[in-house]
């Protein structure tokens, strides 16, 4: 994720208190999910090395994806695409797009980005900056939710179909011409016909203290998924996490969703370590992630399918 915006939208109101009481509710998933699993594919990604387009370590994730995805999803769709960057550096990139019950009509997106951004920015020394981040929650972080949750759905079809959407060029910048790529390409290229119910983008949710706070252009765009996350959440039992309060506007994987109609919130922690210090730089490691937020979002997630959406 690459914050380069982070300004209040004015037109953009709701409630940021709790319910006095939250109604817990009963867990209707065939099985829960498992957040230290998600936590070892996360592992697995910052193994491969960072996964900048162009280098080895992304070729290598490319290829072990569709691998643990062919052998899950009903379908798996690969997207490549070129962009050719305002540096004039020409980027071969690919979107990854499993698929669950392809058949069905009423279908939810998943969203994250698999790829890691190519320069440290915040680093305070200039000659780290130049370097590549790791990438272990800017990155592997909504990658490694999205396929522990494509390896439940593997086992246990589910009422809704659900696609699975593995976006490149996110993060690569250092301008915003030159970032959200897959997503945008993705939004210009639609299968034929694809009318998703709604979208979710998960970004950023490995912090070791997570906490998600209400997005404010998912709020402006899709109150009604905002609100349908956020009860949920609620009543698992995870409203802690999920915060009913103001987070501020953040530009993301979900504005070119929405710009294509396909109403999408973003899932995202504003804060990556204390004062956010870890964003962006090499500091961006698995000794700085755990599983609690994995498992949050990914509880939150695969009861929301198992729910028909």
């Amino acid at each position: 994720m690459s914050r380069l915006v982070l300004v209040p939208v004015l037109a953009v109101v709701f409630a940021c208190q709790r319910p006095d009481a939250v109604e817990r509710i009963e867990r209707v998933a065939p099985e829960p999910f498992d957040g230290q699993v998600a936590y070892e594919l996360l592992t697995r990604q910052v193994e491969f090395g960072p996964r900048v387009p162009g280098t080895s370590g992304h070729a290598r994730q490319l290829a072990w994806m569709q691998e643990y995805l062919g052998s899950r999803a009903d379908t798996v769709e690969v997207q490549p695409f070129v962009h050719v960057t305002a540096k004039g550096d020409t980027l071969r990139l690919t979107n990854v797009l499993a698929r669950f019950r392809p058949e069905s009509r009423d279908r939810i997106l998943l969203v994250a980005h698999w790829d890691t951004r190519p320069t440290a920015d915040n680093e305070e020394q200039e000659s780290a900056r130049r370097q590549p981040i790791p990438g272990a929650n800017d990155g592997a972080s909504g990658t490694a939710v999205l396929l522990a949750l494509a390896d439940v759905l593997s086992r246990h079809p589910a009422p809704i179909g659900v696609d699975l959407l593995l976006v490149d060029g996110e993060d690569y910048g250092p301008g915003q011409e030159d970032m959200y790529l897959g997503a945008t390409h993705f939004a210009a290229n639609l299968p034929p016909g694809y009318r998703p119910l709604y979208g979710i983008v998960v970004d950023m949710v490995g912090d070791q203290d997570p906490e998600y706070r209400i997005e404010a252009y998912s709020q402006q765009y899709a109150p009604e998924v905002v609100e349908r996350v956020w009860t949920l959440a609620d009543g698992l039992g995870y409203g802690g996490v999920f915060r009913r309060s103001y987070g501020g506007a953040i530009s993301d994987d979900h504005l070119p969703l929405n710009r294509a109609g396909i109403r999408t919130i973003d899932i995202i922690d504003f804060d990556y370590g204390p004062g956010n210090r870890y964003w962006h730089t090499l500091e961006d490691r698995v000794e700085n992630t755990s599983p609690k937020g994995l498992e949050a979002v990914g509880v939150v997630l695969t009861e929301l399918i198992y729910r028909g959406g």
